[in-house]
């Protein structure tokens, strides 16, 4: 769905516990935007007896834009200020709209900038400002 932006969010050899913890800050800072909702997307069952979790799905988040048109100009404009302030760590991000996603991992702030100011603008309403 166009209006609904998936953010999976990782983190290497990083503990499950480190990337929920990780993901709820995310999470806090994105409700506080004009979004419809914030939600975090379950992950699969633990099969009896496995020692690991699948960290991928524990760091999942759905975000469901609503009708605003600056509503995913917001969340990216969150998102990479989150990630300059994550100095002690280094997540990799994975945002996905419908067929369109977006990969972000060992990068400069510019290079990011830059990636997600070409997502957004693929998003973006014709003739809207991103």
């Amino acid at each position: 769905m166009e209006n609904e932006l998936q953010i999976l969010l990782t983190e290497e050899d990083a503990e499950a516990e480190r990337v929920a913890e990780l993901t709820g800050y995310l999470r806090e800072e994105l409700l506080d935007l004009d979004v419809d909702d914030v939600t975090t997307l379950p992950g699969g069952e633990v099969p009896p007896g496995a020692r690991a979790v699948d960290v991928t799905q524990i760091g999942a988040l759905l975000v469901t834009l609503g009708s605003s048109a600056t509503a995913l100009n917001q969340v990216v404009t969150v998102i990479r200020s989150w990630m300059s302030r994550r100095h002690d760590s280094h997540p990799s991000l994975h945002l996905r709209m419908g067929d369109d996603v977006l990969e972000v991992s060992e990068a400069s702030d510019d290079q990011v900038a830059k990636a997600f100011e070409i997502f957004v603008q693929r998003h973006s309403p014709a003739g809207a400002e991103p």
